[in-house]
C-alpha cells in the first residue's frame, strides 16, 4: 500500500514539474493571460492610441478594422489614451485637445464594444499637467472632461501623464511643484467616483513612493506607473522604477517596449533575405519619422562610434531573432514577452489590425529564465540604452517654449 502510495505521489509530482514547465515555455492558450491593474482584469498587453487619428473627421479605415478585430479578443481590450493625444499638427500648436479620447469612445461606440460587452474594454487616460492648473477642482474638472468625452460614467484608470516640469517662467523664480496637488485632485476624482483607479506616468522610484504613501493616507490605492521600458531602455532608472513598483503593488506599463521600432524587426518577413538588424536599416530608410527621429533611429541601428558602438543594435536583434524562429515567434513577441517576464503590461501602439494581432501573439506563452538572461546579457554588452529620438525622449518633452527634462533615477 505505501509503495502504491510513493508511486502515485512521484507521477504527481512529474506530472505537476511537466505543468509547470509547460505554463513556462509553451504557448499556453492567451484567454488565460490577463492580469491586475488595480481593481481592473486586463489583457497582459495593451495598445497605445497615441498615433492614431482622423481621416477628416472620420475614422481610419484601418482603425475601425482594428477595434473590430480586437473586440473578438476574449481577453478584452485594453486601450491606453490621454486628453493631449491628437493629431501631430494639433498638439505642436498646443490644441487638439480630447480628440484622440473622443475617436477611442466612437470606435468603441460603433463596434459595440460597451460595459455590458463579452469583450468589455478598459480604457486608461490621462490628465496633463499644465501652469494653469494648480488646484484639485482642476484635476476634477479635467477628469470630468475626458470622462464626457469617453462616453462613460467612470474613467476605468486615470492618470498624471508626467511630474509637474511645465514651467515657463521657471527663469523668473515661478517654478512651485504642484504634485501634491494633483495627487490630491486624484483622490478627488476616486473619492467622488468619477474614476475607478488612479495611476501617474514617468515618475521615478522615490517620486512613486512619496505618490503611494500620500494617495494611502486618502485609502486610494495607487494602481499603476506608467514609464518607458524595454530590452534596450532598462538604465537610466527605469529597472529601479520597476523593481519598486512591483514592491508597492503598483504595477508598471510600458511604453517604447520596442525602442521605437528598434526591436521589432518587423520588416524581415517582408524581406526574408535580411536578417532582422540589416532589414531595420532597410526600414528606416523608408520610414515616415521626422528627419531627427530617423538620424537618432540609423545610430541605434548602425552605431556611430562614439555615444554608439559600431554595430549598434545588431547583436541584440541577432540573439532575439534565434529565440523567435526557435519558438516559431516574431521578433516583436519576444521584445514585448521579455517585458511580461518582468512584471510590466506593455503598450505597443498599433494602427493595424495585423499590427494588434501580431502584438498579441506574445500572449499565452513565457520565456525561460534563461532566454530572458541571455538577451539581457547581450543589451547590457552593447554599450549604450535608448531614451529616445527626435523630439520624442523617454526623459524629455517638448512644450512649446522648449523641452523638459526629467530622470527617473
Amino acid at each position: 500500500m505505501q509503495s502504491i502510495y510513493q508511486s502515485t505521489s512521484l507521477l504527481l509530482l512529474a506530472f505537476g514539474a511537466i505543468a509547470d514547465a509547460y505554463s513556462t515555455t509553451s504557448n499556453a492558450p492567451s484567454s488565460t493571460d490577463v492580469t491586475q491593474v488595480g481593481s481592473l482584469t486586463v489583457p497582459t498587453i495593451g495598445c497605445g492610441t497615441i498615433a492614431w487619428s482622423t481621416d477628416f473627421g472620420r475614422p481610419n479605415p484601418e482603425l475601425v478594422d482594428l477595434v473590430s478585430t480586437a473586440s473578438t479578443n476574449q481577453n478584452g481590450v485594453f486601450l491606453d489614451t490621454g486628453e493631449r493625444y491628437g493629431s501631430h499638427a494639433k498638439t505642436a500648436l498646443g490644441m487638439g485637445w480630447g480628440e484622440t479620447e473622443c475617436l477611442v469612445a466612437k470606435l468603441l461606440k460603433d463596434n459595440d464594444v460597451v460595459e455590458n460587452h463579452p469583450s468589455k474594454a478598459v480604457v486608461a487616460t490621462k490628465f496633463t499637467p499644465s501652469p494653469w492648473r494648480t488646484t484639485v477642482e482642476s484635476v476634477v474638472e479635467a477628469c470630468e472632461e475626458s470622462r464626457k468625452r469617453l462616453g462613460v460614467e467612470s474613467i476605468d484608470l486615470y492618470q498624471i501623464q508626467m511630474p509637474d516640469i511645465v514651467k515657463p517662467l521657471r527663469k523668473f523664480g515661478f517654478d512651485k511643484s504642484y504634485d501634491k496637488v494633483y495627487w490630491d485632485g486624484l483622490a478627488e476624482c476616486y473619492n467622488r467616483g468619477l474614476v475607478q483607479n488612479v495611476g501617474v506616468s514617468n515618475y521615478g522610484p522615490t517620486l512613486v513612493t512619496e505618490c503611494s504613501e500620500h494617495l494611502a493616507k486618502r485609502g486610494v490605492p495607487l494602481a499603476s506607473n506608467q514609464i518607458a521600458y524595454s530590452l534596450i531602455g532598462r538604465h537610466n532608472g527605469a529597472q529601479q522604477t520597476l523593481d519598486t513598483c512591483n514592491e508597492l503593488g503598483v504595477k508598471v506599463l510600458a511604453y517604447y517596449p520596442f525602442a521605437m521600432g528598434l526591436l521589432t524587426g518587423k520588416y524581415t518577413s517582408a524581406m526574408p533575405e535580411l536578417s532582422a538588424e540589416h532589414a531595420l536599416t532597410s526600414s528606416l530608410t523608408k520610414s515616415r519619422r521626422s528627419k531627427f527621429e530617423q538620424k537618432d533611429l540609423e545610430r541605434y541601428a548602425k552605431g556611430d562610434g562614439k555615444s554608439i558602438p559600431a554595430g549598434g543594435v545588431a547583436p541584440l536583434l541577432s540573439t532575439m531573432e534565434r529565440i523567435a524562429n526557435d519558438r516559431d515567434k516574431t521578433v516583436a513577441q519576444v521584445a514585448l514577452n521579455y517585458i511580461i517576464c518582468k512584471g510590466a503590461v506593455p503598450i505597443p501602439g498599433a494602427r493595424t489590425a495585423a499590427q494588434y494581432v501580431d502584438n498579441m501573439g506574445a500572449l499565452g506563452w513565457r520565456l525561460t529564465e534563461a532566454e530572458v538572461s541571455e538577451m539581457e546579457n547581450v543589451a547590457d554588452n552593447l554599450g549604450f540604452s535608448f531614451d529616445g529620438a527626435g523630439f520624442k525622449r523617454s526623459n524629455a518633452k517638448f512644450v512649446g517654449y522648449g523641452m523638459e527634462t526629467w530622470s527617473l533615477s
